[in-house]
C-alpha cells in the first residue's frame, strides 16, 4: 500500500514536468517544421491508380508555412502547377504527427480554382510520399523537398 502511495505522489510531481517538457517539446517541433517547410520545392512523381502510363511529374513550391490556432491547421503559401494552372494560393491544411513525423491529412478538402483533393503525405526529411484522390481519381505520389535560392530557381 505505501508503495502505491509514493508511486503516486511521485507520478504527482513528475505529471508537471512532463506536461511542461511536452509542450516544449510541441513548441520545438513545431518551429522546427515551419522553419524546414519555408521556401522549399516538393519535386517528384505522381500516379493514376487503374492507369497504365509511367508516373508524371510533379511540383509544389512552398512559400511559407504557419500555424492557425490550437488544432492541427497550417497555412501553407504555395504555388501549385496542375494541369494548365498555375497559382499562388494560402491553403489551410491540416498536419498530423507520427511520432516525430509531419503527415499532411485531408480529406474532402476544396482549392478555390482547382476543385476537391484528399491527400495523405508523410514528410520524411527530404523526401515525401503518400496518396492522393481527385474525385475517383486518385493514386501514389513521391519525391524530394529541396530549399529553393532566392527568386524560386534550384
Amino acid at each position: 500500500m505505501k508503495s502505491t502511495q509514493a508511486l503516486f505522489v511521485l507520478c504527482l510531481c513528475l505529471c508537471p514536468a512532463w506536461l511542461s517538457w511536452a509542450e516544449g517539446s510541441q513548441r520545438e517541433r513545431f518551429a522546427s517544421f515551419r522553419e524546414k517547410m519555408q521556401g522549399v520545392r516538393f519535386s517528384g512523381f505522381f500516379t493514376m491508380t487503374g492507369k497504365d502510363s509511367p508516373p508524371m511529374q510533379e511540383t509544389y513550391e512552398i512559400q511559407s508555412v504557419e500555424k492557425f490556432g490550437d488544432d492541427d491547421l497550417w497555412i501553407f503559401t504555395a504555388r501549385v502547377k496542375y494541369g494548365n494552372k498555375d497559382v499562388v494560393l494560402p491553403m489551410p491544411l491540416p498536419v498530423k504527427w507520427a511520432g516525430e513525423v509531419p503527415v499532411i491529412s485531408m480529406k474532402d478538402l476544396t482549392i478555390p480554382g482547382l476543385g476537391t483533393f484528399s491527400a495523405h503525405v508523410v514528410i520524411d526529411g527530404g523526401k515525401y510520399a503518400g496518396t492522393w484522390a481527385h474525385g475517383k481519381v486518385g493514386g501514389h505520389l513521391y519525391g524530394t523537398i529541396e530549399k529553393m535560392k532566392k527568386g524560386g530557381g534550384k
